[in-house]
């Protein structure tokens, strides 16, 4: 069972042992493949804040082991192999500096990947799922609850600490499209909107402020949607929004004009995406219409996101889709796609209707 964790590109031999380098490449880029010493390593220094330590001078080893109630000795191992790995430079024994590695997970880093390989965040700890990938890969389903015993949105209940950070993380993904939704769609002939799934409120607060005659309705459950109130005060439409407590999974508010659904369904599999468009369709009868905002996924570039539907599979059972296996999931909810509008971030925005 043991590797020499310094030397990424040895092969064993055919009694199991580690031979010298081949410095073959296919070889070299086969074992990196294969390595979950290091991807594993490095989320731990980003759960540690371990660049963060070393930037500021915590240097040495008893200190960065004190400051993060770490085993002195454990946390010297890794150190060792990330110095090996070049993501902290080792410049005497137990003493590290950063490098230009170490500082992409540093907590001011602009792309943020500290947040996103914290083993202790919402973004981070979902990844512990991809040890029980096996699971999703036989079953179809999320591998979440194989790990901790519960589902993702059951586990973010039971930490509100959790569900208070994730809250926080869509309301700023929501921020980035929802001046595009209010520019981009005709509301000025909607007389009611229902944001279905609306967490706190970022979405409707944006388009109310930018459409005064505008009545809407927030519909999430107590967890998701405790902050919307003082959002939606903050932006002065509070009066033109009441928020209901209640799942998409069970009957909504009817009548309405509009129903929204912002990055809602890509978290969900096709049985459950189905529930929801059928709660939406029901609710907005013959005339309403629901508008589903989510990226598109163009077929010949399909390989290119099957990173982020592993993620999604394994986490939630959900993926991204295109544009036609949108349009099946309508058809099973007796909608339809009636139109299809490029948002500038990047997103679509699905009108669905009823089936003439």
């Amino acid at each position: 069972m043991s590797r020499p964790t310094d030397q990424a590109d040895q092969a064993p031999d055919a009694n199991g042992a580690y031979a010298a380098p081949s410095h073959d490449p296919v070889a070299e880029r086969f074992m990196a493949m294969t390595d979950v010493i290091t991807p594993n390593a490095v989320r731990v220094a980003a759960t540690l804040g371990l660049a963060d330590l070393v930037r500021q001078g915590v240097n040495r080893l008893d200190d960065l082991a004190d400051r993060t109630s770490t085993d002195r000795d454990a946390l010297g191992e890794m150190m060792r192999h990330l110095a090996v790995q070049g993501l902290f430079e080792q410049t005497e024994p137990g003493v590290y500096a950063p490098t230009e590695l170490s500082r992409w997970i540093e907590s001011d880093h602009p792309v943020g990947m500290r947040e996103f390989l914290d083993l202790d965040s919402p973004m981070g700890r979902p990844q512990r799922a991809f040890a029980s990938l096996l699971h999703s890969i036989r079953t179809g389903g999320p591998a979440y609850a194989e790990v901790y015993g519960r589902t993702y949105w059951e586990d973010l209940d039971a930490h509100p600490e959790l569900s208070r950070a994730f809250n926080a993380k869509m309301a700023k993904q929501v921020s980035e499209i929802s001046a595009d939704v209010a520019k981009t769609y005709e509301w000025d002939r909607v007389g009611h909107v229902v944001d279905v799934g609306g967490g706190t409120g970022t979405l409707l607060s944006e388009v109310l402020a930018a459409h005064p005659a505008l009545r809407s309705t927030l519909v999430d459950l107590p967890a998701a949607s405790g902050g919307a109130g003082q959002l939606l005060a903050a932006a002065g439409v509070a009066d033109r929004c009441e928020i209901v407590p209640g799942s998409f999974f069970e009957p909504l508010p009817a009548g309405a004009d509009v129903y929204v659904l912002s990055t809602i369904l890509h978290d969900w599999s096709d049985d459950a995406s189905r529930r929801i468009l059928r709660r939406c369709a029901e609710a907005a009868g013959d005339h309403g219409k629901v508008l589903v905002v989510e990226h598109l996924i163009q077929p010949e570039i399909r390989q290119g996101i099957s990173t982020l539907n592993l993620i999604l599979l394994a986490t939630l059972g959900g993926k991204e889709r295109s544009l036609d296996e949108y349009g099946e999931l309508a058809t099973t909810a007796g909608l339809e796609v009636l139109r299809t509008i490029e948002l500038p971030s990047g997103r679509s925005l699905l009108e669905l209707g009823r089936r003439a």
